[in-house]
């Protein structure tokens, strides 16, 4: 496996490139954006991939406790592994933010496939909490 395991893809989100052509992404910029791309996107919002995506919708207005974090977690790691095959994802961390109570950070470490290069990513991932004081 060489460089071309992780190949190209076109940059999200879509840019142009000082070309004038379709901006692309390469290598561990590629790979993050997928991930990113797999958690943004929710079941069902591709017409062509229903299933496709992460539920972290779900989990919105969940209060920021050990029991959402361990779930968050589970379902992280599960659409990871499911839909982005160019990664092994060694652990899914959530935490809450240390000012903020109404932020989980979930801390996907991960490695390419075709390296042993560590890696790591920090999604954040806001709530709405029940007493409606954020509005």
């Amino acid at each position: 496996m060489g460089p071309d395991f992780t190949g190209a893809g076109w940059a999200f989100p879509l840019g142009v490139s000082p070309q004038g052509g379709i901006a692309l992404a390469r290598r561990e910029a590629e790979l993050e954006q997928a991930m990113r791309l797999i958690l943004a996107t929710y079941p069902g919002e591709r017409p062509m991939r229903p299933e496709f995506g992460c539920r972290l919708r779900d989990y919105v207005f969940r209060p920021s406790t050990v029991e959402t974090a361990a779930e968050l977690s589970h379902e992280v790691r599960h659409a990871l592994l499911r839909w982005e095959p160019r990664v092994d994802i060694e652990s899914v961390q959530v935490s809450p933010a240390p000012d903020e109570d109404c932020v989980l950070y979930i801390d996907i470490q991960y490695r390419p496939k075709d390296a042993n290069d560590r890696r790591n990513l920090v999604f954040p991932f806001y709530t709405i909490p029940e007493d409606g004081s954020d509005y």
